[in-house]
């Protein structure tokens, strides 16, 4: 059953100064929940974050769709995206210092159990999560849909405590699958407990129905593949059961 959830806006800063604007969304509960950030596309924190957002909480989580540009800037253009997430590349530690802003202000909510914390990230957002896991981040699941997943720095033994779990799409241009090889080899090196889904016929960006229309405009290779999508969320909801509920029995 799903939950009647309650969304807020929630202004808060970075370690860097910068100004971030994260969406939050609660399911109507006397206690508090695990709580997910959701990292977004390279198109900065729009209506398909917030969507993710929103039905994580009809399933019982508080989920927060967290700001990387400051200001909740949007694009649907790629050149914007391209520059704004470049920007976050040019301090090496930038990505995990908003991320790590948004996964605090996210556990200092009354809606949520600060004890039980994950994250989720699509594209440009995967990278997100990733970092942010590989620098020790109190994260008990991580999920990414067709993410980056060249690290910052390669993962050390004993320092990420998540569980990971990579969806990803066999026809992705943009993230190859011996970029797919290369993160297994991270992880088997780190000792990381991970898995990784692979599916056929789906390309980058294959969870966002807007995929198409992106790729169209813009020139770029994405689509949306809605078995991936239906597949990967149910992939992604069992880990955040998991390790979400194994953890509150502790």
């Amino acid at each position: 059953m799903a939950f009647t959830i309650k969304t807020r806006e929630i202004h808060y800063t970075a370690a860097d100064g910068t100004s971030l604007v994260g969406y939050f969304a609660a399911p109507e509960s006397q206690h508090p929940v695990a709580g997910v950030i959701v990292a977004p596309e390279w198109w900065g924190r729009n209506e398909y974050t917030e969507q993710r957002a929103r039905e994580l909480a009809e399933q019982g989580y508080a989920a927060l769709a967290i700001d990387m540009y400051g200001d909740k800037k949007v694009t649907t253009q790629v050149p914007q995206a391209s520059e704004w997430m470049m920007q976050t590349f040019d301090d090496p530690e930038t990505i995990v210092t908003r991320a790590s802003a948004g996964l605090e202000i996210l556990a200092a909510q009354e809606e949520v159990n600060p004890d039980k914390l994950a994250a989720v990230g699509f594209c440009y957002g995967g990278k997100v999560v990733l970092d942010l896991a590989r620098s020790g981040a109190p994260l008990h699941a991580v999920v990414t849909f067709h993410g980056t997943l060249t690290p910052k720095a390669p993962a050390q033994v004993g320092v990420i405590k998540a569980e990971i779990l990579v969806l990803h799409g066999e026809l992705d241009s943009m993230v190859t699958l011996d970029d797919v090889a290369n993160f297994k080899e991270e992880m088997f090196a780190a000792q990381v407990k991970h898995d990784v889904i692979v599916f056929e016929d789906a390309k980058h960006g294959f969870s966002n129905p807007l995929a198409d229309e992106r790729a169209k405009a813009n020139g770029v290779d994405l689509g949306y593949n809605i078995e991936a999508e239906q597949q990967g969320l149910a992939a992604m909801y069992e880990l955040l059961e998991h390790c979400l509920a194994e953890e509150q029995t502790v």
